[in-house]
């Protein structure tokens, strides 16, 4: 399944970080960052991770809320959390329904394996869950500003 922008968001009901859970509908009326990622605690993970805990006020005063998607199981999302004192959720999808339904479980190849993998991807959902923008194969340099600039013009 491949998402557009105008686009509802596929609503999902996922363990996260600390034993809790985490979905888009009790989310509703909120803008909500929803980033996915290939891995807790790989260097561009990092990056981009901190990026978003560095810029957290500004995403709350804009009125956003943001969650980090992966693949990780819980426990390495806690620790990963713990680690860089993320201030946000991180949600597990172990089994990539999530993924599946974003459109972010993909083909990737590197050094010419082909293997399966998450896509570097963030969607902007607004307060009446439309897909309002897209980024995909994100690269980290300014991401995270060019995701808070769309917020703030929400």
């Amino acid at each position: 399944m491949s998402l557009s922008e105008g686009d509802k968001a596929p609503d999902f009901d996922v363990p996260a970080d600390g034993g809790g859970r985490v979905s888009l509908a009790a989310h509703a009326g909120k803008i909500v960052v929803l980033y996915f990622y290939p891995k807790d605690d790989t260097p561009g993970c990092t990056k981009e991770a901190c990026g978003f805990r560095n810029c957290i006020g500004d995403f709350k005063a804009a009125g956003a809320e943001v969650i980090g998607v992966s693949k990780d199981s819980v426990k390495k999302h806690d620790k990963f959390k713990a680690k860089y004192e993320l201030p946000f959720t991180l949600a597990s999808d172990e089994d990539g329904a999530v993924c599946d339904a974003y459109g972010t479980w993909v083909e990737k190849s590197m050094y010419g394996r082909h293997y399966m993998g998450i896509e570097r991807a963030t969607f902007v959902i607004d307060g009446e869950g439309a897909v309002r923008k897209i980024w995909r194969k994100v690269k980290v340099p300014g991401h995270v500003e060019a995701v808070l600039d769309v917020v703030r013009d929400l």
